[in-house]
């Protein structure tokens, strides 16, 4: 299962409510410097069918990609803000490899 530190559920929140019908979608695509990029996103609660699982964590609902779910399961997912970057970000213990940006790994 994907964990969300305490930022990055603020922060999920927080998009959220420009989306009030809708649910959190993460996964995974091809692409990338290194394989595989994260994806996140809103899609409508309609949407949701068997091809995702359903999660919630603090009373945030989410849904995964089952397709991609065995390539980030376990993953953390936090919000970063320095001076060089803003964002959402993945450590994912299944990576073997990344990109030097972080927004793609390979397995």
């Amino acid at each position: 299962m994907i964990k969300f530190t305490e930022a990055a559920l603020e922060k999920v929140e927080e998009f959220g409510k420009d989306h009030p019908t809708a649910v959190l979608r993460i996964g995974v695509a091809g692409g990338g410097c290194s394989g595989f990029e994260y994806k996140m996103g809103f899609i409508e609660e309609e949407e949701v069918d068997e091809t995702f699982s359903k999660y919630e964590q603090e009373d945030v609902p989410f849904v995964v990609d089952k397709k991609g779910e065995p390539f980030i399961d376990g993953c953390t997912v936090d919000w970063i803000e320095d001076t060089m970057k803003r964002g959402f970000k993945f450590d994912n213990p299944n990576a073997t490899g990344g990109c030097g940006c972080g927004t793609s790994f390979s397995v």
